[in-house]
């Protein structure tokens, strides 16, 4: 999971520069080459059966249909069979396979464009499918094996803008082709074949990705093996239940690309151009959601964005339908005088941002399915969820056509889905507090103060640790988990808990309560069981050994609290330090109060957090670790 390269993450500048390093550059252009061949091909086939070709047994209004359900099959046959392989292989020999692959069925697709053969271009569209459904667990288990925490984000972004922005091309491209008049087939069939060549090329150039678990056993049966594999994922709940939100998200946007020509021509009044350009404005709306994800997360797994998404998702759904629900009838427009009309600029807007926000939505989950997936089955939980991506997508046909029938309108259908949206989205973060926690820390960090982090490439990405911070402020603790690419579990101070929204919060977040012995002995003695408890799981643990807020701003002497939890679980020591936080809303300034006046150090004021280098436990003393935070709080 750790970053093979010899180049360390910190020294990238951003996203773009993974283009650069042959871990990541080879395996962009080979999965973005694949995704540009499917839509190539599927869309110069569903435009010759539509327009070009008469066959008998596949009516042109059913050739779309017929395709797109050919193409989805074998994501319902041989998914788990792909995961599978895709673990017990090197991942690398599993692309070049599948590449390979590709070129043989294109140029069997060749062979059908060229003598307008409808059955043999049939069986292609099920081959890519087959091509597919094997290269996407490779897809998204070759990632986390090459790129570290930090690039996680980042590379899982750049790959979901390459893939739509390849769709967007091949199907723009595909379409512009196979309508060449006289060579147009014979061209499409040149193109696909040097398409599926260039990839094959360019995967040659991808470095070796060792298998996770060489001495699997195949399950050929589909079926068990993928109720074994979410049975798997059910072992982690937080990843079981990101997969249930994919899985909405690929409902979601199934339902607004299904529906885009029949709410291009019946409620815009547009042409086919006008379908195709609000393909183009949703496909660049994902790319570029997609991309913000890293500068949003500060180059961490940042899944505080996913809560964002699905807010921005249900807000523009909404507003798309207040947006179009009134059109004025009137015949159908060609792209300019479609542009004329300042309503659509109202529709374009909304279908941009409601698909950027999709962007902020799917790419930190992924990335936080990857991070936290067993590595020896992260492929088959990949596979698993495609699969039922797939039957996702299956019933929102069926939805969206039970609406239809039951008379709604394409803006009602909008509606539904961004009020169910909310509602699905809502169940998810509550049942998952873990999103709810980060989207408040990522505001809190990013509206209320203006939060730089030093350091942060100290705080592990794997393993048991102990944080140790100073304590200035109400919301040190939300502050951390901004900060850190992992759940936090914090020991506080039990009155903290009674505060009315605070208090709350750190219930959510499984704080654990600790009193002085006098106070409480029953609380003092659990909370340090507990303690040893999340660093036996090999999670990380932070205290506050300060034993309080700070009433002046100074730092306090640090008690032996920590030395009482190193004595029943050891683990390494990494000491912080929270800068500029005192004399802002949260801390106590006037009359040892907190929270008095709310602008006394004004909004997005610029606060820091230092992270040191990790001490080994049998150097720690809570004097010298006191120093340690002392010299980090002035540097």
């Amino acid at each position: 999971m750790r970053n093979t390269s010899s180049t360390p993450a910190h020294e990238h500048p951003n996203q773009f520069a993974l283009l650069k390093q042959k871990r990541f550059a080879p395996f962009f252009w080979t999965q973005f080459s694949g995704a540009a061949n499917d839509n190539l091909f599927k869309f110069a086939f569903t435009v010759m059966v539509t327009y070009q070709l008469s066959v008998d047994w596949m009516q042109p209004a059913m050739a779309g249909l017929i395709i797109g359900a050919l193409f989805i099959l074998p994501f319902l046959l041989f998914s788990a069979t792909s995961g599978q392989l895709t673990d017990k292989l090197n991942k690398t020999v599993m692309i070049r396979f599948v590449k390979n692959l590709e070129v043989l069925i294109m140029l069997i697709a060749a062979f059908g464009f060229i003598t307008a053969n409808a059955a043999v271009l049939l069986l292609c569209t099920f081959l890519m499918g087959l091509h597919s459904t094997l290269f996407g667990p490779v897809k998204f288990a070759y990632l986390p094996q090459v790129l570290s925490e930090r690039e996680l984000t980042g590379g899982n972004g750049m790959v979901e803008m390459g893939t739509f922005v390849a769709i967007l091309l091949g199907n723009v491209v595909g379409g512009i082709i196979v309508a060449i008049p006289e060579t147009g087939h014979r061209d499409i069939a040149i193109a696909c074949v040097v398409l599926a060549l260039f990839g094959r090329a360019v995967a040659q150039y991808i470095p070796s990705a060792p298998a996770t678990d060489p001495g699997l056993k195949i399950n050929w049966n589909p079926v068990t093996e993928t109720w074994a594999n979410l049975k798997l994922a059910h072992g982690n709940l937080v990843v079981f239940r990101s997969l249930l939100g994919i899985r909405w998200m690929w409902f979601f946007g199934a339902v607004f690309l299904s529906q885009f020509p029949s709410f291009a021509k019946e409620v815009l009044h547009g042409d086919a151009h006008v379908a195709s350009l609000l393909l183009v404005v949703f496909s660049i709306g994902i790319g570029t959601g997609s991309l913000l994800c890293e500068v949003l997360s500060k180059r961490h797994v940042e899944i505080g964005l996913v809560p964002l998404g699905a807010i921005g998702m249900s807000v523009f759904a909404i507003d798309l339908y207040f947006a179009s629900r009134s059109m004025p009838a009137s015949e159908i427009m060609g792209l300019d005088a479609f542009m004329a009309q300042h309503a659509h600029w109202r529709v374009m807007a909304d279908l941009f941002l409601l698909s950027l926000f999709a962007g902020l939505y799917s790419v930190p989950m992924y990335a936080l399915i990857q991070l936290r997936s067993v590595a020896s089955h992260r492929a088959r939980i990949i596979a698993a969820n495609n699969i039922l991506n797939a039957l996702f997508m299956i019933a929102s046909s069926i939805i969206a056509g039970a609406l239809l029938a039951s008379q709604f309108t394409v803006p009602q259908i909008f509606l539904f889905v961004g009020i169910a949206n909310a509602v699905v989205a809502a169940y998810i973060f509550l049942i998952v507090p873990e999103y709810l926690l980060r989207f408040i820390a990522w505001l809190l960090s990013h509206l209320v103060y203006r939060f730089k982090i030093r350091g942060d490439e100290n705080i592990p990405t794997t393993g048991a640790a102990i944080l140790v911070c100073n304590q200035v402020s109400f919301v040190d603790a939300i502050l951390l988990m901004a900060a850190s690419p992992r759940p936090i579990v914090f020991v506080m101070d039990h009155r903290i808990f009674k505060l009315p929204i605070l208090g709350w919060l750190f219930k959510l977040a499984k704080a654990i309560p600790i009193a002085s012995h006098k106070e409480d002995p029953e609380a003092y003695v659990t909370a340090f069981e507990r303690a040893a408890q999340v660093l036996q799981a090999g999670d990380l643990l932070c205290i506050f050994p300060e034993g309080g807020i700070t009433r002046d701003g100074t730092l306090q002497e640090f008690k032996g609290g920590l030395i009482k939890i190193l004595e029943r679980q050891t683990a390494p020591v990494i000491p912080m330090a929270l800068q500029n936080l005192w004399g802002s809303f949260f801390s106590r300034v006037e009359k040892g109060s907190a929270m008095v006046r709310p602008f006394r150090r004004g909004l997005w004021s610029r606060v820091g957090l230092n992270v040191g280098t990790a001490l080994t436990p049998g150097t720690v003393c809570p004097a010298g670790l006191q120093e340690r935070v002392a010299a980090l709080l002035t540097s």
